[in-house]
């Protein structure tokens, strides 16, 4: 029977307590819901198993559409007394798949995804992924502010247990379980990074994101730079950064540093958005399914500034983040400054189900304009910074994009000598010219 079902394109940033992903819009073809539908756990585990059958993109090898039909017909061979019995069954059911991405959503986590989306997290503010080799819990990024980055939490923690329980094997959905809660209480965390255990004992807030950060920095020689901090792409992101632009541009800046570093993604179409607010032509990305059909998105010709531009990123920054890089650096548009990104290029969708439980699952994967796939490769920078787990600590919020800020430097020493190879420190960038190598010169690798 078909059923119409509007789905949720996005690109999983790290899928976990942030729930930071692309999203944008898509119709495919499902039910129309209000007849056809019942509660039977059997009815959403059979919903499931038609999504991932119709759908998915096999990026594991686990895959064949032979023995997902076994697998559907043991399935619905058998008896579901209660809604969480088949909900155990769907989760071991896409488990076979060995892939993170594509992962089920009860009732309560599926809300917390649509409540995540919309700009407020309740918890301690990280993200999570589940590590593909090592199947632990890693720390993608602690959210600026929230009381895991103020304890010190950093990228690529592992975490060990959470209130004494062991996370090995543990599902980011058990996670999140865990860590949320109501502001005020507390729950206790520990961390192994570099082999040492750190015991982090966290109390629960309600994180609210401001999306975008911006000011006027003052070079060595008075030039005046913008400087940029995106947090994440949710949905006033693109507007927040048009905004901020053109604050910029109207206060006479010469150049700008936009700082992505541990920002874990958000929606598709702000990265898009904001891509084009600083390309006036050219690809920014594109999508391949397992049918190898590509939906490809361009610049439009509207970019608010030619200025030169620096981007600030390291390993937390994920997705979104990697999208906007990959089409700014591959178009020549602007010069990465920092650590090698997360390496996250798969896109996945996100269904409701008819119990009010949804799914994300694997559906395609995305690559950079130049053709790269960065999927567990990461984007690496044109200069290389590196920021110290010491440095790091010690770098508190008011010091970030400061002299004590060592990334930030080196952003800003690169995009000063961009000013002077192009001669005219006011004159705009222009993508394609030769000026970028000239402007680094031998002296890339410490600017």
């Amino acid at each position: 029977m078909g059923r119409a079902r509007t789905g949720v394109v996005l690109l999983m940033g790290t899928g976990a307590l942030a729930a930071t992903v692309l999203v944008g819009s898509e119709l495919l073809n499902a039910p129309s819901l209000a007849a056809l539908i019942s509660d039977s756990p059997k009815e959403v585990i059979d919903q499931t198993w038609q999504i991932v059958f119709r759908d998915y993109l096999d990026t594991t090898g686990k895959y064949s559409q032979e023995r997902w039909r076994e697998l559907r017909r043991q399935l619905l061979a058998k008896n579901y007394e209660t809604p969480k019995e088949g909900y155990v069954a769907i989760r071991r059911m896409l488990a076979t798949l060995s892939d993170p991405y594509t992962r089920f959503l009860d009732p309560r986590e599926f809300k917390e995804m649509q409540i995540d989306t919309s700009g407020e997290l309740s918890g301690v503010g990280i993200q999570l992924s589940i590590d593909k080799d090592s199947k632990e819990l890693v720390v993608i990024a602690p959210i600026e502010g929230s009381p895991a980055y103020r304890a010190g939490v950093l990228p690529k923690d592992v975490i060990v247990s959470i209130d004494g329980k062991p996370t090995l094997g543990m599902s980011t959905e058990e996670a999140v379980k865990l860590i949320r809660g109501e502001a005020g209480t507390k729950v206790t965390i520990q961390l192994r990074r570099k082999g040492a255990l750190i015991t982090s004992p966290l109390v629960r807030e309600r994180i609210e994101l401001h999306t975008v950060e911006h000011q006027v920095k003052t070079g060595p020689d008075g030039e005046r730079l913008g400087y940029i901090r995106l947090k994440q792409f949710n949905a006033n992101a693109a507007r927040d950064m048009g905004a901020a632009v053109k604050d910029l541009e109207a206060k006479g800046v010469q150049g700008y540093v936009m700082d992505l570093r541990s920002n874990p993604g958000g929606l598709l179409m702000a990265s898009v958005a904001i891509a084009r607010q600083w390309l006036d032509e050219g690809v920014i990305v594109s999508t391949k399914t397992r049918d190898g059909i590509q939906d490809i998105k361009r610049a439009n010709g509207h970019a608010l500034t030619k200025r030169p531009l620096v981007i600030l990123v390291n390993e937390g920054s994920a997705s979104a983040s990697e999208i906007l890089s990959g089409a700014l650096q591959d178009n020549h548009r602007a010069l990465l400054v920092g650590q090698k990104t997360f390496g996250k290029g798969l896109v996945q969708s996100v269904r409701g189900l008819s119990d009010g439980s949804g799914m994300t699952v694997t559906i395609a994967k995305y690559l950079t304009p130049s053709g790269r796939d960065i999927h567990h490769r990461g984007i690496e920078p044109d200069v290389p910074a590196k920021l110290s787990d010491a440095d790091a600590q010690k770098l508190k919020l008011e010091d970030i994009a400061t002299q004590k800020d060592s990334q930030f430097v080196a952003a800003e020493t690169t995009l000063i000598k961009l000013l002077r190879g192009a001669g005219v420190a006011q004159r705009p960038f222009q993508p394609g010219t030769s000026n970028v190598p000239a402007a680094l010169g031998a002296d890339k690798s410490n600017p």
